[in-house]
């Protein structure tokens, strides 16, 4: 026996089977095929020798439950338990979409049906008169409630303590403790400060998060934090946190990776990551361009920074203009009354002869570097320099190579989706021109709530509950910080 999920090709096949077992009452194929190409929709067909049974499931992101839309057997293949199969391949699917309940109706005369969706848990909720048509029939309305894992993250890559909690795929807490104030000081984030600060803040932090969950750690069914890449000193502070908490209260503990924490966090926005996707991740620490298949097992690194980062570039010009730290959002305000055409800076490896070798590589490096002279010919000359004009166009340099890149690498491999993430992401000029140019080119953006786009514990924590829901073993606890992980390493074991 095969099991396999059902395309439009198995169409006919489908057909055959529906008007043979449901004559009078058989759907029709515009319907069916309407199911198979629907975005919400997922059909599992069961094979041997020909199609013998399928089974549809509908679940909408963001709703936390799922419909059994249909559900049958061939006459010559009942009696085999293929009917249990398919149901648990829905229940199995809802659970992975992080539904909270799945609803269906059965004819009330049904009884097999009803046994056996009464074996599986489901439970009579309601009867919806006159339901089936033709014949009049009643449905009887049925309901499976699916436990969900509660999953708190530990994320501690950087200068901010993050503690998440979430629930299957429903966000319960983010409570989040930034030290940017005390790296002003200093004009950037520095290793020791950061991990000092990280615990200090650990506790109070976790304890917010689980008020604002309203729960317990008695509650909790597993911790997952982030082990890299990011700050070793960090990462150190937050992991022997994380391993401290599965000790003290006997829970699994997921080490995940912090970027492909970033692109779970569309699960927690959505309901789910529409996949595949190209990911842009833009940070101070990180500037990396991801294709998405599956977000657990196939993630390709397209191509990141060869230099200094997105974010990185932003505070040191913005030292350059004599900006306080962090720079990003000075630029962006200064920005706004200059003029992004002003001055007309580099766009690092996007020359013609880059194109092999650094497609999707990215170089800011040199950027900074030509604000630096600008600014320091203007000076030796004796010229007043308009910041705000130096600011925008900076800006605009950067934003443009981001998203030139980044929806190259969308039409390069055919995916008509693009998700950004990172705290770069704040920047508006960035978001309305990735809008603009995602418009034109009929491809989808997807950008997370600002609080998810920073480094937060809820991310952490939805990698950690995929795993979980995906029926993934969790890690060993003689995993230990990697600075340099790499991102195709979803889990460490």
């Amino acid at each position: 026996m095969e099991f396999r999920e059902l395309t439009v090709a198995d169409l006919p096949e489908l057909m055959r089977l529906e008007n043979e077992l449901f004559p009078g009452e058989a759907w029709k194929e515009d319907s069916f095929r309407s199911e198979l190409e629907g975005t919400f929709t997922d059909y599992f067909g069961a094979f041997e020798d020909g199609l013998v049974g399928y089974a549809g499931l509908s679940s909408v992101p963001a709703s936390f439950s799922s419909d059994v839309q249909t559900l049958a057997v061939a006459s010559s293949s009942q009696g085999k338990g293929l009917g249990r199969m398919l149901a648990n391949k829905l229940i199995s699917k809802a659970l992975a979409l992080g539904s909270e309940a799945v609803f269906l109706e059965v004819r009330v005369d049904n009884n097999a049906a009803i046994s056996l969706y009464s074996s599986l848990g489901f439970e009579q909720i309601d009867v919806r008169k006159n339901y089936y048509q033709p014949s009049g029939m009643d449905a009887l309305v049925m309901r499976l409630g699916i436990e969900q894992p509660v999953v708190l993250g530990v994320e501690s890559t950087c200068d901010e303590t993050g503690i998440g909690i979430v629930k299957g795929n429903r966000l319960l807490a983010n409570a989040l403790h930034s030290s940017m104030d005390e790296h002003a000081k200093f004009g950037g984030v520095v290793p020791e400060v950061a991990a000092r600060a990280h615990l200090e803040a650990l506790k109070p932090t976790i304890a917010q998060a689980l008020k604002d969950a309203n729960l317990t750690m008695s509650q909790i069914d597993a911790i997952a934090v982030a082990n890299g890449p990011g700050l070793a000193g960090a990462l150190m502070v937050g992991i022997g946190a994380a391993k401290a908490l599965a000790i003290a209260h006997n829970l699994p503990i997921y080490a995940v990776n912090h970027l492909v924490g970033h692109v779970g966090a569309d699960v927690l926005e959505n309901g789910t990551v529409s996949l595949p996707t190209i990911a842009l991740l833009v940070s101070g620490g990180h500037t990396s361009l991801l294709l998405v298949r599956d977000l657990l097992d196939d993630v390709e690194l397209l191509g990141e920074t060869i230099d200094d980062a997105a974010g990185e570039a932003f505070d040191k010009v913005a030292r350059v203009l004599g900006l306080p730290y962090p720079g990003g959002p000075q630029i962006d305000k200064l920005a706004e009354a200059g003029n992004p055409k002003a001055i007309r800076f580099p766009r690092g490896l996007s020359l013609p002869k880059d194109m092999d070798s650094h497609r999707f590589d990215f170089s800011f490096s040199g950027l900074k570097t030509a604000v630096a002279r600008h600014v320091e010919k203007a000076s030796d000359a004796g010229l007043e320099i308009s910041k705000p004009d130096v600011a925008a166009s900076f800006r605009e340099a950067v934003v443009d190579v981001l998203l030139t890149k980044a929806i190259n690498a969308c039409e390069i491999h055919g995916v008509k989706r693009l998700l950004l993430g990172g705290g770069v992401v704040a920047n508006a000029r960035l978001r309305q021109v990735a809008k603009i140019r995602c418009d034109e080119a009929g491809i989808e953006l997807r950008i997370p709530r600002f609080s998810l786009c920073t480094d937060n514990g809820a991310m952490i924590a939805s990698i950690g509950a995929q795993l979980i829901m995906a029926g993934r073993p969790p890690s060993g606890l003689g995993f230990g910080a990697e600075s340099t992980l790499e991102v195709t390493k979803v889990q460490t074991l």
